[in-house]
């Protein structure tokens, strides 16, 4: 079935003019034009994502969604206004979990492409909370299918990853979910456009700021699916580097989760192997060479020692 979405305003001019917009997408659009209406309508079925203007009779768009949040916490809640300073994002995203803004007026792509990231992440919730592994791995290749040149990135970082598992004679428990945060690693690059996944050349900073947001983005969801918390640290801390020049929150050292430093690891040495829209990858020799320059600096100097001294041999790990 398709993906329902809401859209509530009090003007119909304007939810006749949604409806046209999405009349040939693949969804279901409903409208309401009363905000206690539109809750009861939440209550009634699964609704994937709500579209809301800010200012309404009654109530506003952010109280609307707060109560939302409630009933439907898994539903992706768009916030539609004329205006938003600083003070209405925040009260916007602390009380309403709001997913992203959409300023009026809008411009149809940028609605369009929002909505569709946002019908995505409530699928992805939802594929998450299942937690088998074939879901799983189904959904990492559903991810790079946004970036051919990630193909199979995502299966070979988590056999990096416990390879490096392995020499620190981590328990099997730790490891399956180091294989699965391995996997999804990368999941919140789902909201990045991929115009800017695929870019053959440097970005620039407002490009490279959107790509920096996917370790929070994905971690949201995977909090949301309730995953494994070592899982959420590899999604949420695996760009974090080990002198704190990394992202998102600038961690440093031992502050780093141990899982996200080993898979941060495995990441950059399969980016640096393989083809990218801006290089040819490197050879194993040239991507050690690039690796040992960067210990203490990106990585952990103990991990880095133990998977550079084993991977001139291919990884033997079962992953089963």
């Amino acid at each position: 079935m398709p993906a329902t979405v809401l859209f509530v305003d009090d003007e119909e001019i304007i939810l006749e003019c949604l409806k046209s917009i999405f009349g040939e997408k693949n969804f279901k659009v409903v409208t309401e034009s009363n905000p206690r209406s539109a809750l009861e309508r939440i209550k009634q079925g699964d609704i994937a994502v709500i579209v809301s203007d800010q200012k309404m009779p009654g109530m506003s768009g952010i109280e609307l969604l707060s109560q939302v949040k409630d009933i439907s916490p898994d539903t992706a809640k768009i916030l539609m206004t004329g205006f938003a300073d600083f003070q209405t994002a925040v009260d916007a995203i602390n009380t309403g979990g709001v997913f992203r803004f959409i300023l009026k007026p809008w411009n149809n792509d940028d609605l369009i492409r929002t909505v569709e990231e946002g019908v995505t992440h409530y699928e992805m919730v939802h594929a998450l909370k299942k937690g088998d592994e074939a879901t799983l791995i189904s959904l990492a290749q559903t991810i790079e299918l946004k970036d051919p040149y990630t193909r199979g990135h995502c299966d070979s970082v988590a056999k990096y990853a416990i390879l490096i598992a392995d020499h620190l004679g981590l328990e099997e428990e730790i490891k399956k979910e180091i294989k699965h945060g391995s996997w999804l690693h990368d999941c919140g690059k789902i909201g990045v456009p991929e115009a800017i996944l695929n870019y053959p050349g440097k970005l620039n900073e407002q490009e490279m700021n959107i790509v920096k947001k996917h370790p929070e983005w994905g971690a949201d969801v995977a909090k949301r699916a309730l995953l494994h918390p070592i899982i959420i640290n590899i999604i949420l801390h695996h760009h974090e580097a080990f002198d704190g020049s990394g992202y998102p929150y600038g961690l440093q050292g031992d502050k780093i989760p141990l899982e996200a430093r080993i898979v941060s690891i495995a990441d950059v040495y399969d980016a640096l192997i393989s083809d990218r829209p801006y290089r040819k990858g490197y050879s194993v020799d040239k991507a050690i060479e690039i690796m040992t320059s960067m210990k203490g600096k990106a990585f952990d100097s103990r991990i880095a020692d133990i998977f550079l001294a084993t991977i001139k041999s291919p990884p033997t790990s079962n992953l089963s």
